[in-house]
């Protein structure tokens, strides 16, 4: 193998594996943002959900909205929300990204579509079986979510169950510092979703969501050089 052939094939595999997006969810405090601030995930997450214990009212989003660096997208978790109540808060730009975790159908994200134009939709699905992962697949959001049964729960199911799922997916579910390197090299994810496994006590742990990022950003920087090394012929 020439030296520009290599060169040119290394490089389209360095293209190919691109960062994982981070999403850093549930912030509910000011230091949660700070943190996020320092940290630069690509994503953070308000809960909009009042069943969940992250629950964030929409005049405290607001606020924090604020404080939170621009370059860093806004999701907002809703649970088969009012689509005028979606509408809102990307009209008053408290939210970059709707996230969806109820039953929502295929009519009710193009109702959403049609009112709010080109923000991005995530929908997410629970996970037990390949017919789940199916069904995933199939939806028109932007992105799909994978997640463990129930959500939000912090346990891991069963990644094998993805295996023929070929879209860009956010993987979460039970996701830690500990637990994002194999993730990352298992199943190269587009994007890695994480509440509960940065968490102390119930609250947004600083050095936890430091150390996830971390772990993510390190993961892929192995997984790049393990497919540059890959690209080399063997003969040389």
């Amino acid at each position: 193998m020439t030296e520009s052939v290599r060169g040119r094939k290394a490089e389209e595999i360095s293209g190919a594996i691109r960062q994982p997006k981070i999403k850093l969810c549930g912030l509910t405090r000011s230091c949660d943002i700070r943190a996020a601030n320092e940290l630069k995930p690509d994503y953070i997450g308000f809960v909009f959900a009042p069943e969940s214990r992250r629950y964030v009212p929409p005049e405290k989003a607001a606020e924090l909205k604020q404080m939170l660096d621009p370059q860093i997208k806004a999701a907002g978790v809703f649970v088969d929300e009012d689509p005028q109540v979606i509408e809102d808060l990307v009209r008053r730009e408290v939210i970059d990204v709707v996230q969806l975790h109820g039953r929502e159908d295929e009519a009710y994200i193009h109702s959403l579509r049609e009112r709010m134009g080109s923000s991005l939709i995530i929908q997410a699905f629970s996970i037990s079986t390949e017919q789940d992962a199916k069904t995933a697949e199939k939806s028109s959001a932007d992105y799909i979510l994978v997640d463990s049964p129930g959500g939000g729960t912090g346990a891991v199911f069963d990644w094998k169950l993805l295996r023929k799922i070929s879209r860009p997916y956010f993987l979460a579910g039970g996701l830690t510092p500990g637990k994002a390197g194999d993730a990352i090299h298992t199943l190269r994810p587009y994007g890695v979703d994480v509440s509960s496994g940065i968490e102390t006590d119930g609250y947004k742990d600083r050095d936890k969501m430091a150390e996830f990022v971390l772990a993510v950003r390190q993961a892929n920087g192995g997984a790049k050089k393990h497919a540059l090394y890959s690209a080399q012929d063997p003969s040389d």
